[in-house]
C-alpha cells in the first residue's frame, strides 16, 4: 500500500527511545529518576475537577459549537484583558483539543505549499513537523547560550525571504526557559510589520515566569496585534495536560477559517473539559501562584546543582520548567570505555549506568545539550543531579 509521502516524511520523536527505555526500567522496579516530564507534577486543582463533575451531572456531555462554547471563549478573552490589557471578543477565539491542536490548526489555515516559517532555535520539537505537515518549510534562526538563547531582530530579519509567511516565538520557551523582554518583542514586531509576517506566539507557559515581567507580543501596538496569532491552553498553568484544551486568539477572519476547518476535522473539543476550563480561567489565581513559586524554588535548586558540576553549563531559565544543559565538554570523551559521541549517547549512557532519564537536545535543534525538566520533586532533583555529578566525574 502506498502511503502519503508527506506524512511518511514527518520525523518521529527522537526522545521516544529514551522514554520507552526509562518506562521499561521503571516497570522492572528500577529506581529511575526522570527529568523528561513536559507536564506539571501537580494534580488538577479540586475546583476544576468539581466543575468537570458538575458538567457531567448537569448533562453537559453533548456536542458543542465546533469552535468551542461561548463561555470559554469569553473566559479566554477576559484572561488576556486582565493579564495584558488586550481586548478580544469571542469572534477572535477558537477552542481546540490542546495547544498542539491549536498550533496544527494555525499552520493548516495559514500556510500554502512552499511558504517559509521562521523558528527560533532551540525550539519545541513539534514546530518544524507541524510546519511540514502544512506543506510549509521551516527556517531556523540560531541563538547562543551566552545570550540566554534569545534571538536578535537582526538575525530574524536576515532569515526573511520572499517566501517567508510567519514567525513562531515561544516565550517562556521550551526547551530553554528563555523569556523575551518587551524591548526585544518590540524589535521583533518591527521586523514582522516591515515584511508583513504573521506572528505565531506560543504563550502556553506565560504563568510560569520567575522574576521577569511577561508581555505578549500582541501588546506592542494594534498593528502587531492584528498580525499576531496567540496560542495558549490549560495544560501547564492549571495542571490540566490530560484535559486537552487549547485556544487561539487572533483576527476574526483567521478564527472563522480555523473554525470551519475544525468543524470538518475534529468538531468540538471535549464538552466536559471545556466547562472545567471555564472554571479554571475564572478562578484559581492562588493555586497558579503557589505552583509558580514551587517551580521557581526548584529552578533555583537545579541551577545551583548544575553549576556545581564542572563539566556542565546552563543558562538560567527565566520561565517554564526546563533547564537546557550543555554537555559539550563530555563529547569525544568516554564513560567506562564507551565513547560519548553526542547528546543522545550521553542520555542513553546516563540512563543505563546511573538510572537518570534526561531528554537529548538534538530533537530541539540543540545538539550537545540535554533538557532537564524540574517538574518533579525536590528530592528527585537532588538525587538525580547527584547521580549526574557522579557520572560526569567518571567521564574521561
Amino acid at each position: 500500500m502506498i502511503l502519503s509521502k508527506k506524512m511518511e516524511a514527518i520525523e518521529p520523536s527522537l526522545t521516544l527511545k529514551i522514554s520507552a527505555l526509562s518506562s521499561r526500567m521503571k516497570s522492572e522496579g528500577m529506581d529511575v529518576v526522570g527529568f523528561g516530564a513536559g507536564e506539571p507534577d501537580f494534580e488538577t486543582p479540586e475546583y476544576i475537577k468539581e466543575a468537570g463533575k458538575r458538567a457531567i451531572d448537569e448533562g453537559k456531555t453533548r456536542y458543542t459549537a465546533a469552535s468551542g462554547i461561548l463561555e470559554l471563549k469569553q473566559a479566554a478573552c477576559d484572561r488576556y484583558f486582565k493579564k495584558y490589557g488586550l481586548k478580544y471578543t469571542p469572534d477572535n477565539a477558537v477552542i481546540s483539543s490542546g495547544a498542539k491542536h491549536s498550533l496544527y490548526n494555525v499552520m493548516q489555515v495559514l500556510l500554502n505549499p512552499g511558504d517559509e516559517v521562521i523558528i527560533i532555535n532551540p525550539y519545541w520539537l513539534s514546530y518544524s513537523e507541524l510546519v511540514k505537515m502544512a506543506d510549509g518549510v521551516p527556517v531556523f534562526v540560531d541563538t547562543r547560550e551566552e545570550d540566554g538563547f534569545l534571538p536578535t531582530a537582526e538575525s530574524i530579519e536576515a532569515a526573511v525571504t520572499g517566501k517567508t509567511k510567519a514567525l513562531i516565538i515561544n516565550s517562556p520557551s521550551n526547551p530553554t526557559g528563555a523569556v523575551y523582554g518587551f524591548e526585544l518583542l518590540k524589535d521583533i514586531a518591527a521586523v514582522c510589520k516591515k515584511h508583513g509576517l504573521a506572528i505565531i506566539s506560543d504563550e502556553i507557559y506565560d504563568e510560569l515566569v520567575y522574576g521577569n515581567e511577561i508581555k505578549s507580543i500582541a501588546c506592542v501596538d494594534d498593528e502587531t496585534k492584528a498580525l499576531t496569532i496567540v496560542v495558549n491552553g490549560m495544560s501547564k498553568a492549571y495542571a490540566m495536560t490530560g484535559w486537552r484544551i487549547g485556544y487561539v486568539l487572533c483576527d476574526s477572519r483567521i478564527a472563522s477559517v480555523m473554525s470551519s476547518m475544525q468543524s470538518n476535522s475534529t468538531s468540538n473539543p471535549c464538552s466536559i473539559a471545556q466547562y472545567a476550563s471555564v472554571a479554571a480561567l475564572s478562578d484559581g489565581e492562588k493555586e497558579v501562584e503557589n505552583m509558580r513559586r514551587v517551580f521557581e524554588h526548584r529552578r533555583d535548586i537545579i541551577c545551583s546543582l548544575i553549576d556545581d558540576i564542572p563539566m556542565l553549563t546552563c543558562a538560567r531559565p527565566s520561565g517554564a520548567f526546563y533547564a537546557l544543559c550543555s554537555i559539550k565538554s563530555a563529547l569525544g570523551k568516554s564513560y567506562n570505555g564507551k565513547l560519548i559521541t553526542d547528546d543522545i549517547v550521553f542520555a542513553e549512557l546516563l540512563l543505563k549506568e546511573k538510572l537518570v532519564a534526561v531528554v537529548p537536545g538534538a530533537p530541539f535543534g540543540a545538539p550537545g545539550y540535554v533538557r532537564l525538566s524540574y517538574a518533579c520533586s525536590e528530592e528527585n532533583i537532588r538525587k538525580g543531579l547527584g547521580r549526574i555529578k557522579e557520572f560526569c566525574a567518571a567521564v574521561e
